[in-house]
């Protein structure tokens, strides 16, 4: 896209500054999305298992083409559907979409009118497929599923937005669970922003474990889950399902009393030193059908008097107290995969009026995330699988590049100095060596 606005810059009298360099591009790294993308198969996946209500006769810009050039906007750092106008022309969207200009905002607009549940329902099967690809390559065979919930932000009238008291804002209260081994995005489900914590949680869960148990087998699965889904829903689900579960309890009278009965003060108590000790019990609240297994923390600070209680309730029983407190305390991972999504992927940018519209780019968000999930486990060396999307926008997306076509042939030049043209060549090379 050409400009007349030029600017002279004051550190250099001589130099002129004005965006008519042509055929050049910021974003060439997408190349190796779009190579992934292919290995994937992720065109002709998304054509046989996402579906629309679409009733045009005549497009230019078919419904899964519009999904990948969402997915390579949001992989890029574009967080708005209005970029698109300005990316029209750009060389390497024109050549990863393979067309003489992507669609516009106008044209993306009307792209999310045509989702309806179904259509919502068919992105999560979408997603699902290419993460049951990842785990067949590394072999995993056991699965974390940590559940949460997490917030929206809304700033208008959008369908099912509601005031959320624990926020104390105005949004939606989507629900999600990410693999706590490998940082993938399993599932997520929008719901209004009134909801309680682990509203809708039993439907939500219960297609996971089947699917790992049945579609795609694990030895062993457990859910991990905060104070706010400790509910006879998720240990029930869970049960029926052959699946373990850890999840923390919210202090009461009857937690205290029993933790309290623990603790032993004699006249060696060491005053000046911090005191942990753990149990075991079997607890029974008044709305659960039988007694389960509870691990206790009791922990005294220097100079305190008392002792501050944590709860976490499992049938995992043959775990020492210990362990099971660290294996909870890993579930802090998640916060950091909550925010990779939101800042990183755009997860919480839900700007449409109606709520299915709003449902769906959260899923294109999910999706956006685990190409580079699977980009990052499949690709990248081993000391660089942790980095987040920010640095690799900078090292491998983020790349000047020139389009030049000869009679035959086409040919990507980027950057002479490219600091990490030598890692890209690499993950290139991976990219090239994965097969399904």
């Amino acid at each position: 896209m050409t400009t007349l606005q030029e600017k002279q810059v004051h550190f250099n009298s001589k130099l002129h500054i004005s965006h008519t360099g042509g055929e050049l591009s910021s974003d060439a790294g997408l190349v190796l999305i779009k190579e992934i993308m292919h290995k994937l198969d992720f065109a002709n996946l998304a054509e046989k298992l996402v579906s629309f209500k679409d009733q045009r006769r005549y497009y230019q810009h078919s419904n899964v083409s519009l999904m990948e050039q969402l997915l390579l906007q949001k992989i890029a750092g574009y967080a708005t559907d209005q970029v698109a106008t300005s990316l029209r022309f750009d060389p390497i969207f024109k050549l990863l979409l393979d067309k003489p200009a992507i669609a516009s905002q106008a044209s993306i607009s009307r792209f999310w009118q045509r989702f309806d549940e179904k259509s919502v329902a068919s992105l999560q099967v979408l997603n699902q497929t290419l993460l049951d690809r990842g785990r067949l390559t590394t072999n995993q065979t056991e699965l974390i599923i940590d559940v949460d919930s997490t917030h929206s932000d809304t700033f208008g009238n959008q369908e099912s937005s509601d005031f959320n008291a624990h926020y104390q804002t105005n949004g939606f209260h989507p629900l999600v669970a990410f693999d706590g081994q490998n940082e993938a995005f399993l599932a997520a489900q929008l719901r209004p922003g009134n909801v309680y914590t682990s509203k809708e949680i039993r439907p939500f869960l219960k297609p996971l474990l089947q699917h790992y148990q049945n579609s795609l087998p694990c030895t062993e699965i457990l859910v991990r889950g905060d104070s706010g889904f400790a509910t006879p829903e998720l240990y029930d689900t869970c049960e029926e399902n052959k699946a373990f579960y850890l999840v923390r309890l919210k202090a009461n009278r009857r937690l205290r009393d029993l933790a309290e009965g623990y603790v032993r003060i004699d006249d060696k108590q060491q005053w000046d030193q911090t005191e942990i000790h753990y149990y075991s019990a079997k607890y029974q609240a008044g709305s659960w059908n039988q007694p389960r297994q509870i691990y206790i923390k009791s922990t005294r600070e220097v100079g305190e008097l008392l002792f501050n209680h944590e709860y976490v309730l499992t049938n995992l029983t043959k775990l020492t107290p210990e362990t099971a407190f660290e294996l909870y305390q890993h579930r802090g991972q998640m916060e950091n995969d909550i925010k990779e999504a939101k800042e990183g992927f755009f997860f919480d940018k839900t700007n449409s009026t109606g709520f299915i519209e709003n449902h769906a780019r959260m899923m294109l968000s999910v999706l956006a995330y685990n190409l580079v999930s699977l980009f990052k486990q499949l690709c990248l060396p081993p000391q660089h699988v942790s980095v987040r999307v920010g640095t690799l926008r900078l090292w491998l997306f983020k790349i000047a590049g020139k389009l030049v076509r000869s009679g035959r042939k086409l040919y990507l030049k980027l950057s002479s100095s490219h600091v990490y043209q030598k890692l890209f060549y690499q993950v290139l090379a991976k990219i090239q060596q994965l097969h399904w």
